[in-house]
C-alpha cells in the first residue's frame, strides 16, 4: 500500500518513487498489450498508468463491454504479471485527446444534460457505470494481492470547474465501491487548478511538462504534508489535422524528467507509449474559434514509437530513471517489432460515392436536419437530401449549427465544402427544384474544455438565401461499427462512378508483421484491413502513414478497403518506417 505519514511516500511501510508511464490498453491491440508493457518495464519504469475510457465501454446505455479489447483487467494482470504496479484513472472524465473526453455521446447528447457537475441526472449515470466498473478495479487492489496501488479522483478538473461537491462525490462514489488505495487528484500546477481540482485529505498531484522547481514549490507551499507527485510529466504531445507533428527534444525532455528526480519526486511519463486512435476514437479541441480535429496516430513523440520501437528519447530517459533511482542492472531490451517489407499495390474502384452511402443504410425522414445525436449515432458520417427549389441566378445556401464538414452535391455533382467557420455557400439555381445532399462529417468529439459535450450534424437549419429547407431524408452511416461483412458489402453494392467513394487494394503476407500505409493522391477518407478500420487519412496532414498492427493481417490475402470522400488515388504503398509530418518543437502553455 501507498501512503505518505510523514510526507514521505512510502511502499509497504518502505520509502519508495513511482516511476511510472502512461500505457492506454484501449490505444493498443490487445495481443500487443504484454510486449507493450515489457518495454515499459524495460525503460526501466515500477508503474503503468491507464485511464478508463467510458464511452469505449458502454457505446450502447446498459450495454458494457469488458471483453477482448474491452478487457481492462486482463491488462491489468498482465502488468502485474510483468512486475509492474498499476495507477487507474477511471474518470468518468478522462480528456486524453479521446473523442467526448471519454463521456459517451449518448449521455452527452441526453436533452438537459450537465456533465462534470453535481447535476443529479449525469450523477446517476456515473453511479451506474461505476456500480459495473469499480467492483473490478477495486478487486485488483494491493490490498487483495492485485497490482492496482493507486486511483485518480476525475481528472484535471480544475482546468474546468470549480463544483467540489461534484469531485468530493466522486471521491465517496469510488471509496462506497471498494476503493482502498491512495486516492489523489492531478490538476495544472497553477493555483486556479489547484484551487478548483483538489480535495482535502487527498495527494494533490500536478501535471506539466516543465519548470519542474516550480511546480514542486507550489505543491509543497500549498500541500506540505504530502511528496511531491508530477502525474503527468509530458515529454511529447499530440497533433492535430493540417498542423505539424509536435515533438519534444531529447535533451528537453530528458532534462525535466531529470528536474523531477532533483527535486525527489514522483513521476508518470505522459505518454510513455501512446499507441493510436483506431477507428474514430481521436478526439478534438476549440481553440475558441476553430476546431482542431486530432489526427489518428496519438505517438506524442513518445520514448516507445507507436508500432513498439524503441527510439533515442526511450534510451535518454532510462538512462535518467536509472541514475536517479541507483536501480539494479536494467532488463533486457526488447527487439524492434518486425515490419513488412515495402510495397505497392494497385487500386481498384468500387461503388460510386453517393450511391453507396444510399444503398447501405434505410432511410430516416423528419421536416428538419436531425442531429446524430437524434439520429443516435455517436460517429461517422450522416448523409443529408432535400429537394429545395433554387431561384434563378446566385443563391445563398447557409448552414447553421454545421458540427463539423459538409460536402454539398447538386443533383450529385460537387458544389463546395462547407465546415463549422464558413457555413454559406453561392450556388446557381435555374427555378427548379434540385436534389441537394449534404454529406456531413463527425471530425472527433471535443475532449477539453467548456465545449465538452456539444452534438455533431447539423444542429441548426439550412437555408436557401432566408428560407429554409424542410423535407429531409437521412442516411446513418456509422462508420467505426460496420462489421466487416459491411464494409465488403459496401465496396461493391453500387458499380464505380465519378472521382470518390469506395476502392479495394490486396496484398499476401507470408507472416503476419507491422507496417504502415501510405495513400498517395488521395484525399481525404478512411482506411479498414480486413474489416477493421484503422482510422482517418488527410492529405492536409501531418500524419501520412496509417500505422497496421500486425495482429490485423493474416497469412495469405489482406484486403485494404478505402471509403475516399474527395478523390481517389491510384495506388496504396506498405511502407516500413511511420511518416508523421514535418516537425515542430511542443511549447508548453497554461492558459
Amino acid at each position: 500500500m501507498l501512503t505518505y505519514p510523514d510526507g514521505r511516500l512510502l511502499r509497504d511501510g518502505r520509502p519508495h518513487r513511482i516511476l511510472a508511464g502512461s500505457l492506454h490498453y484501449f490505444r493498443v491491440h490487445p495481443d500487443q498489450w504484454a510486449d507493450r508493457l515489457e518495454r515499459l518495464a524495460a525503460m526501466g519504469l515500477n508503474t503503468v498508468d491507464t485511464y478508463v475510457a467510458w464511452n469505449f465501454h458502454e457505446r450502447v446505455r446498459g450495454r458494457a463491454r469488458f471483453d477482448g479489447r474491452h478487457d481492462v483487467e486482463r491488462f491489468v494482470r498482465l502488468a502485474h504479471d510483468t512486475g509492474l504496479d498499476v495507477i487507474v484513472r477511471p474518470g468518468p472524465y478522462i480528456c486524453a485527446e479521446w473523442d467526448n473526453g471519454g463521456l459517451p455521446a449518448w449521455l452527452t447528447g441526453t436533452p438537459g444534460m450537465r456533465a462534470r457537475s453535481s447535476h443529479q441526472p449525469f450523477l446517476d449515470e456515473v453511479a451506474r457505470w461505476f456500480d459495473d466498473l469499480v467492483p473490478r478495479l477495486a478487486a485488483l487492489q494491493a490490498a487483495h494481492g492485485g497490482p492496482v496501488a493507486a486511483v485518480q479522483i476525475e481528472n484535471e478538473y480544475g482546468s474546468y470547474g470549480d463544483d467540489h461537491a461534484y469531485v468530493r462525490w466522486v471521491r465517496d462514489a469510488l471509496v462506497e465501491r471498494g476503493i482502498t488505495e491512495l486516492l489523489y487528484t492531478a490538476d495544472g500546477p497553477t493555483e486556479l487548478m489547484q484551487d478548483g481540482g483538489t480535495v482535502p485529505g487527498h495527494l494533490a498531484a500536478a501535471t506539466f511538462g516543465s519548470r519542474a522547481a516550480q511546480a514542486a514549490g507550489l505543491l509543497r507551499a500549498r500541500r506540505p504534508g504530502e511528496p511531491f507527485v508530477c502525474a503527468e510529466f509530458w515529454n511529447g504531445w499530440f497533433d492535430h489535422w493540417g498542423e505539424q507533428h509536435h515533438i519534444r527534444s531529447v535533451e528537453s525532455a530528458a532534462g525535466t524528467l531529470g528536474d523531477i528526480m532533483d527535486a525527489d519526486g514522483s513521476v508518470s511519463v505522459y505518454m510513455a507509449h501512446g499507441g493510436t486512435n483506431f477507428g474514430l476514437w481521436a478526439g478534438a479541441n476549440h481553440d475558441g474559434a476553430t476546431l482542431q480535429p486530432t489526427v489518428t496516430s496519438y505517438d506524442s513523440d513518445a520514448p516507445i514509437a507507436e508500432h513498439g520501437a524503441l527510439t533515442p528519447k526511450f534510451f535518454a530517459l532510462r538512462d535518467r530513471l536509472h541514475a536517479a533511482t541507483g536501480a539494479m542492472a536494467p532488463r533486457p531490451l526488447p527487439a524492434d517489432p518486425p515490419l513488412l517489407a515495402p510495397r505497392t499495390l494497385p487500386v481498384v474502384p468500387g461503388a460510386a460515392l453517393l450511391d453507396a452511402l444510399e444503398a447501405v443504410s434505410p432511410a430516416s425522414a423528419s421536416p428538419h436536419p436531425l442531429s446524430f445525436e437524434e439520429l443516435g449515432q455517436a460517429s461517422g458520417l450522416v448523409l443529408y437530401r432535400a429537394h429545395p427549389k433554387l431561384p434563378r441566378g446566385t443563391n445563398e445556401l447557409t448552414v447553421t449549427g454545421l458540427h463539423d464538414r459538409a460536402q454539398v452535391f447538386l443533383d450529385g455533382v460537387p458544389a463546395g465544402v462547407l465546415d463549422r467557420e464558413t457555413g454559406t455557400l453561392a450556388v446557381e439555381g435555374t427555378g427548379e427544384r434540385v436534389r441537394l445532399d449534404l454529406l456531413v462529417e463527425n471530425q472527433g468529439r471535443i475532449n477539453y474544455g467548456p465545449l465538452l459535450g456539444q452534438g455533431k450534424g447539423i444542429l441548426g437549419g439550412v437555408r436557401v438565401e432566408r428560407r429554409l429547407v424542410h423535407g429531409w431524408t437521412m442516411h446513418r452511416l456509422p462508420l467505426d461499427e460496420w462489421t466487416p461483412e459491411d464494409v465488403a458489402r459496401a465496396a461493391a453494392c453500387a458499380p464505380p462512378r465519378g472521382t470518390a467513394g469506395f476502392a479495394t487494394a490486396r496484398f499476401t503476407v507470408d507472416e503476419p508483421a507491422d507496417a504502415f500505409l501510405a495513400f498517395p493522391d488521395f484525399g481525404k477518407g478512411f482506411a479498414w484491413v480486413n474489416g477493421t478500420l484503422l482510422g482517418r487519412y488527410w492529405e492536409i496532414g501531418p500524419q501520412v502513414t496509417l500505422y497496421l498492427p500486425a495482429p490485423l493481417t493474416v497469412r495469405g490475402e489482406n484486403t485494404v478497403t478505402i471509403l475516399e470522400l474527395e478523390r481517389l488515388g491510384e495506388r496504396v504503398e506498405i511502407r516500413d518506417r511511420p511518416e508523421l509530418g514535418p516537425v515542430e518543437e511542443y511549447v508548453e502553455t497554461f492558459e
